[in-house]
C-alpha cells in the first residue's frame, strides 16, 4: 500500500482542481499512481457533470478577449446555474481563458452539431479522393475518410480542441474540472470572433 503524501495530494489538486479528500481517496485507489488518479478524477468529474446536466442554467457571464492591438476580439457567454457561482473568480477567469482560446483557435462551432453539413460533405469528398489516389479499396476509403473527418472536429470543434494553455486537455476536460469545482453545471453557450478586415 502506497502512502499518500500531502505533496502528492497537492499536486493532483494543482492539476485538477478537485477537493483535498477527492485527490486523495483517487491517489489512494490509484495505489499512488499519478497518471492514474488524474485519469480517475477527469472520468469522475465527468459522471459528475452529466448528472448535472438537466439542470438550468440562466445565469453567467460574457467575456471579451481583445488582441494583436485590437485587430482581433472574441465575446463567449458562459452559463452557470446561480449568480453566486457566476461572480467567483474560478468561473470569471475560465470565461477568459475561453475567450483567448477562441481567438488563439478560430473554432468552427461549439461541438460537431455546429458544423454546417454542407462543410463536412465537402471535407469527406476531399478525404474520400485523398484515399482514393493512394489506391486503397472502396471498403477501407470510407473509413479513411471518417478517421480524418475525426481529426477535423478535433481541430476545429471548440469541446474537442487541445486547450491551448494545457495541450494535454481538451476544452471539454477543462470544463468538467471547473464543473467539479463549483458544484454547477457550466455550458459555453456561444461565441463571436471578430478579425479586422475579415469578411462577415
Amino acid at each position: 500500500m502506497t502512502t499518500i503524501s500531502a505533496d502528492m495530494v497537492k499536486t493532483l489538486r494543482e492539476k485538477t482542481g478537485a477537493g483535498i479528500m477527492d485527490c486523495k481517496s483517487s491517489l489512494a485507489e490509484c495505489d499512488g499512481d499519478m497518471d492514474k488518479a488524474l485519469e480517475h478524477l477527469r472520468k469522475k468529474g465527468l459522471a459528475t457533470a452529466q448528472k448535472r446536466a438537466g439542470r438550468a442554467m440562466s445565469e453567467g457571464t460574457i467575456q471579451s478577449y481583445i488582441h494583436m492591438g485590437g485587430k482581433l476580439g472574441v465575446m463567449v457567454e458562459v452559463n452557470c446555474e446561480t449568480d453566486f457561482v457566476a461572480k467567483t473568480d474560478d468561473f470569471q477567469e475560465f470565461a477568459r481563458n475561453i475567450a483567448m482560446h477562441i481567438a488563439a483557435t478560430n473554432p468552427m462551432g461549439i461541438t460537431e452539431e455546429d458544423v454546417p453539413a454542407d462543410v463536412i460533405n465537402k471535407e469527406m469528398d476531399i478525404y474520400r479522393a485523398q484515399a482514393k489516389e493512394t489506391g486503397k479499396p472502396d471498403n477501407i476509403i470510407d473509413k479513411i475518410a471518417e478517421g480524418k473527418l475525426g481529426k477535423f472536429y478535433k481541430e476545429n470543434c471548440l469541446m474537442s480542441q487541445a486547450y491551448v494553455r494545457d495541450p494535454d486537455k481538451t476544452i471539454a476536460d477543462f470544463l468538467n474540472e471547473v464543473i467539479a469545482k463549483t458544484g454547477e453545471n457550466i455550458v459555453i453557450r456561444r461565441f463571436a470572433r471578430y478579425q479586422l478586415g475579415e469578411e462577415a
